[in-house]
């Protein structure tokens, strides 16, 4: 079986972000110390960065600290990535 699309990936990411109210949000800019290109996951409610300060998260770093979350708050499981 074929690994995801960077495309697929991406939306699976945000899609888990929103079910535990957090955004997943990707950096855009160049590169430089404290953007490492990758996501940041920030609070709906507060608009406060969670994790990836540095935009330093893959997109599968985001489904598994979301799918820690979900399991926190007890909502249903994140889909994982094949």
């Amino acid at each position: 079986m074929n690994a995801p699309s960077e495309a697929a990936l991406d939306a699976r990411a945000r899609r888990a972000a929103r079910r535990v109210d957090l955004i997943a949000e990707k950096s855009r800019e160049r590169l430089h110390i404290n953007n490492l290109g990758g996501y940041q996951l920030i609070s709906a409610s507060s608009n406060t960065v969670e994790f990836g300060v540095n935009y330093d998260l893959s997109a599968v770093d985001v489904i598994d600290i979301c799918g820690e979350r979900a399991a926190e708050i007890g909502r249903a499981a994140v889909e994982k990535p094949r």
